[in-house]
């Protein structure tokens, strides 16, 4: 679990990030979760674009694939969720 000063140091090293995954009216599948979870190896901290057209409620969509990934969920704000994983060989990101 990330403490709320953790949250914080990811949210601002986030601010410049762009989403790489969209869920669409499809919603998420195994496919997705799997191609997150290695963009998280690699990256650690990535975006998630939830489109208009989903039918789930957004925190669903966040909750799902933080299910699926073991990642943890650092903000869903609007239409986008951020998610941290610490990478076991690509560590970048030094928590406070």
């Amino acid at each position: 679990m990330l403490t709320s000063k953790q949250k914080k140091h990811l949210r601002a090293e986030s601010h410049h990030i762009q989403p790489i995954f969209q869920v669409g009216k499809a919603g998420v599948n195994e496919n997705m979760t799997k191609q997150i979870n290695e963009a998280l190896e690699k990256r650690e901290l990535i975006k998630v674009s939830v489109l208009q057209n989903c039918f789930e409620d957004n925190n669903v969509v966040a909750r799902e694939i933080q299910e699926a990934t073991d990642a943890h969920i650092v903000q869903v704000i609007g239409n986008t969720i951020i998610l941290y994983k610490e990478s076991m060989e690509n560590k970048n990101i030094e928590l406070p």
